[in-house]
């Protein structure tokens, strides 16, 4: 009698085993990335909190070794807004391979006055974007040695109805910040897209996908006290908004299924299955606006020449 093999669907609450891999998450201490950590945790997986802020860091670790007993669990410094100290800080994560990283941590400004970097780039374009394509750069011998590496980077909703203004990147001319954030996370995502097309034609194993986590809220989100406590009241005045959105647990699922699940793929785009606002993660189809390889090209040359990066085999 002849058998056949069945994938199982994908499960949020029963995730595959990933004993043996080593996960970076960048921004990993707060917010969807702290759960993004929280739950690839619970693989078995070691995972690595990239973080500007060491304390804050040792928090989040102590909460995830909390519920998530036995976890591997460690952190490096990583501030994505000083590019001279990310080769240093890809040299601390002392591993011989990374399985996969998630391109997570961002700044989101909502009042004026304009900020810059160190290096003097607007400081959600330079950290959201700048910070990420030239850690990439250091990442990709240690994602080269393993298997089938992935990139996964977390873009927004907000960026949906943004344009880029390829010049005004820094948003010089005219700066809003709300904007801007979402302009700094449409780069970020169209940097995964033209990545994994240069990954692709270079016949590298690592794979780029780009995820969304819908409408995330604090207000929705589960109390891990002291990284983040909902309170009796804000979960209250939240319930109804719980029918369009979601905490921001759940917003780290289509970053966790991205890094774990064998059936994704290079270039595709994942996000929450209703409405892309909430629910289990599923594949949707590229935005048609980040479907424009002119735009992505002046992109990655204009990211180079502002980082200096060079991914060398895919820089062309």
């Amino acid at each position: 009698m002849l058998s056949k093999t069945f994938a199982q669907p994908w499960n949020v609450e029963r995730l595959p085993g990933a004993d043996g891999r080593v996960f970076l998450v960048t921004g990993g201490n707060a917010g969807i990335g702290y759960f993004v950590a929280e739950q690839l945790s619970a693989t078995g997986a070691t995972v690595v909190l990239g973080s500007r802020n060491p304390a804050k860091a040792e928090v989040a670790m102590a909460s995830i070794r909390a519920r998530v007993p036995g976890s591997r669990v460690r952190a490096v410094r990583l501030d994505l807004a000083e590019l001279p100290s990310l080769a240093t800080a890809v040299e601390s994560l002392d591993v011989e391979r990374l399985d996969a990283v998630v391109l997570n941590a961002g700044v989101a400004l909502d009042d004026p006055p304009r900020k810059e970097t160190g290096d003097g780039h607007e400081l959600m374009f330079g950290t959201n974007h700048l910070g990420h394509f030239a850690l990439t750069q250091w990442l990709m011998p240690l994602l080269s040695a393993a298997p089938a590496a992935r990139v996964v980077t977390m873009g927004s909703f907000a960026a949906k109805s943004e344009r880029l203004d390829l010049d005004d990147l820094q948003s010089r001319k005219d700066y809003r910040p709300k904007r801007t954030y979402g302009r700094s996370k449409l780069a970020q995502m169209y940097f995964g897209v033209e990545l994994d097309r240069r990954l692709r034609a270079a016949g590298s194993t690592v794979a780029s996908v780009v995820v969304h986590p819908g409408g995330a809220l604090d207000s929705l989100t589960p109390s891990r006290p002291p990284v983040h406590v909902r309170t009796a009241g804000a979960r209250l005045s939240a319930a109804p908004a719980a029918l369009l959105v979601q905490g921001k647990h759940a917003g780290a699922w289509p970053a966790v299924r991205a890094a774990l699940d064998p059936a994704v793929r290079g270039g595709q785009l994942w996000g929450p299955r209703v409405f892309g606002l909430r629910g289990e993660p599923r594949r949707e189809p590229v935005w048609n606006h980040l479907a424009y390889p002119s735009v992505a090209a002046r992109l990655w040359d204009a990211s180079c020449d502002l980082t200096g990066a060079d991914l060398g085999v895919i820089s062309g």
